[in-house]
């Protein structure tokens, strides 16, 4: 029997300013937070069916941050999407179809405060 994977559970992202991090997966991606581990400082935040986890940089338990991740964005109305991150002076680094978990899509790149590349994503075309 081999591994299955079925999604993303979580990521776990250092951040160097743990309330400018919430404010960006807070009010520009939407994520709330559903619980918190005071004694090593980390926030876990539902985005969808799926977490992000933000740990202060001074705490990490592995290497720098990552390359990026993905999350996949329903409904997907791209004009929305781009006036949703200008309001929030966040740069589209990078947009195009790119492929995913369902197949050749509209994505867009952007950068969270601490330097994380995050895909948004939206569905096959």
């Amino acid at each position: 029997m081999g591994i299955s994977i079925a999604n993303i559970d979580h990521v776990v992202l250092n951040v160097q300013d743990m309330d400018r991090a919430l404010s960006f997966y807070r009010d520009v991606l939407g994520c709330n937070v559903e619980r918190e581990v005071e004694s090593i400082g980390l926030v876990q935040m539902r985005a969808g069916a799926c977490m992000i986890d933000l740990v202060p940089a001074d705490r990490k338990v592995s290497g720098p941050n990552m390359d990026h991740f993905c999350v996949r964005v329903e409904p997907w109305d791209e004009a929305a999407v781009r006036a949703h991150l200008e309001k929030h002076s966040v740069a589209v680094d990078q947009a195009g179809l790119r492929y995913g978990a369902e197949g050749e899509g509209p994505s867009i790149y952007i950068t969270d405060p601490d330097g994380n590349t995050v895909e948004l994503k939206g569905p096959a075309v």
